[in-house]
């Protein structure tokens, strides 16, 4: 793949930090150098080190990434919501895992997005998942299709610069409009896979907005500003409101939904190929639809 620049400055630096300041990682530049890329300018190969002066063309040429062969390839559909040459976007049904682990080792999203890139011929075939869900909730996934993207992306979401949007069913009444929930999160001592509000956690911290109250429960709209596991789960659990079918948390079982009532429903961030952000958005689930709409 080549991505090229103008080299608008006119102060004297090296190849390597233009390319840094658009994003390129050490470890990219040395994929690029050792595995089969290049870099050019004004269309002639040189060294990282090369020195520019101002008003260049600079290309990044990168190799072509094969895939691993550990991850099986699954036939079965997936539901794409955005696909450019840098972005794959994906609506998640629940009950479908994001990675594979010991007990989910083939029919996993990743395995799925897989075989839709063998399926499409593409030169590229590692799959890199930059935001992962719970098994059980469904909604919006990315994928970077190649390191450059990738790279990127770990950047945006390590600067918390990225915009996670979910809805919720929780149970009970809140009365609050808008509120937080600003409690660290860490691992339950008696379990490997809960996680608990403790002293000892990472700090966590959730936004969410009232959109419709019933008697039993109350819709929410929720934003993530870090990225805990289970933290929506966890945050309105800890604060009496679990989340309606979600065993783990001792949400109600009854409520006419058989998992958690969680539904990531839009995904924004800064694409630096494009210039501009790009906003994504995924409907609501039947099961969830049906939840809102039948109380």
């Amino acid at each position: 793949m080549r991505f090229t620049w103008q080299n608008t400055s006119s102060t004297p630096m090296k190849v390597k930090t233009l390319l840094s300041q658009h994003g390129v990682t050490r470890s990219l530049l040395k994929k690029v150098k050792f595995h089969g890329g290049a870099i050019l300018v004004n269309g002639q190969a040189v060294l990282a080190i090369h020195m520019l002066h101002g008003g260049e063309t600079v290309t990044m040429v990168t190799p072509a990434e094969i895939g691993n062969d550990h991850l099986g390839v699954s036939d079965l559909p997936i539901n794409i919501l955005y696909e450019d040459r840098d972005f794959l976007i994906v609506n998640k049904p629940a009950g479908v895992a994001s990675v594979p682990a010991h007990a989910l080792p083939d029919n996993t999203l990743a395995n799925r997005v897989k075989g839709y890139y063998r399926a499409q011929g593409y030169q590229n075939e590692v799959v890199h998942i930059t935001t992962r869900l719970d098994r059980d909730t469904s909604g919006i996934v990315l994928f970077a299709k190649h390191h450059f993207a990738h790279s990127i992306i770990d950047h945006q979401l390590k600067a918390h610069a990225m915009k996670k949007m979910y809805l919720a069913v929780v149970a009970g009444t809140i009365t609050e409009d808008h509120g937080w929930f600003d409690q660290p999160i860490g691992r339950a001592a008696d379990s490997f896979i809960k996680r608990t509000v403790t002293p000892a956690g990472k700090p966590s911290l959730t936004e969410y907005w009232v959109v419709k109250r019933f008697t039993d429960r109350t819709v929410v709209r929720v934003r993530l500003h870090s990225g805990r596991t289970h933290q929506i789960r966890v945050h309105f659990a800890a604060a009496g409101h679990p989340l309606l079918g979600d065993a783990l948390y001792d949400g109600p079982l009854d409520a006419g939904i058989d998992r958690q009532a969680l539904h990531c429903m839009q995904l924004q961030f800064a694409d630096p190929f494009l210039g501009r952000p790009l906003v994504t958005f995924a409907p609501l689930p039947a099961d969830l639809a049906r939840l809102i709409e039948t109380n």
